[in-house]
């Protein structure tokens, strides 16, 4: 675990930098798109959800991001249409209405779950390369100081039943790093962040608990 978040830190997070900084808006909506597939790939794998559903929640969580880049006033009525088409593929393919809506429901979720969501950092790439440089910034650090606090003094389960290699110390490690590696950025960004280190040590806070809240959703799916 050391080796491979050395190997992050060192290769890909300057990797990433670069992507992020040096390219357009459009090469970031790139890596967004990537990722969301790869991620819808593995959630349908995770609930075995197979055939032609698989592939066209896919494809909806392409366009739904891709017009969070283009056109956001489309994004409500593409929510709409994708509910309408997975439901009027389930319709036609089985002619047996039991488990319908569980069919439904994992392919629908993931649309809303992985590209709605990561949607919102194509806005935030339009205030500037630094911004995401910030908010991943954030998140590594919180991962990492929740990894070793969690590993070295946690003893006490956070909420054992969801995920139970999480713990208090973990969860306080992840707000404090997220608080850290903020106020970092901030000083490293200085000249093309605007926002004063109290600000910024608020938002790091509050990235670093959204990590905590995120893992324990994620872990709340692969549970079930």
């Amino acid at each position: 675990m050391h080796l491979k978040r050395l190997v992050i830190a060192v290769i890909l997070l300057p990797l990433f930098y670069f992507y992020v900084t040096k390219l357009s808006a459009g090469y970031f909506l790139i890596l967004l798109i990537f990722a969301t597939a790869v991620a819808q790939y593995e959630f349908y794998s995770m609930y075995k959800i197979k055939g032609f559903l698989k592939y066209l929640g896919i494809v909806l969580g392409v366009l739904i991001i891709s017009a969070s880049y283009l056109s956001r006033n489309l994004l409500a009525e593409l929510f709409a249409v994708s509910f309408l088409m997975v439901a009027c593929i389930r319709l036609f393919s089985k002619r047996n209405p039991a488990s319908s809506l569980h069919d439904i429901a994992p392919v629908v979720a993931a649309v809303v779950y992985i590209p709605g969501l990561l949607g919102y950092q194509v806005y935030l790439r339009e205030h500037g390369a630094d911004w995401i440089i910030f908010l991943y910034g954030c998140v590594w650090a919180s991962d990492s100081l929740a990894y070793y606090a969690g590993s070295s003094i946690g003893k006490r389960r956070l909420y054992e039943e969801v995920s139970p290699n999480k713990t208090i110390a973990g969860a306080v490690g992840s707000i404090t790093g997220g608080a850290i590696g903020a106020v970092i950025l901030k000083l490293a960004f200085i000249h093309s962040i605007s926002l004063p280190l109290v600000k910024a040590v608020i938002l790091g806070t509050i990235i670093g608990a959204i990590s905590v809240i995120g893992d324990l959703v994620e872990s709340m799916f692969k549970r079930d």
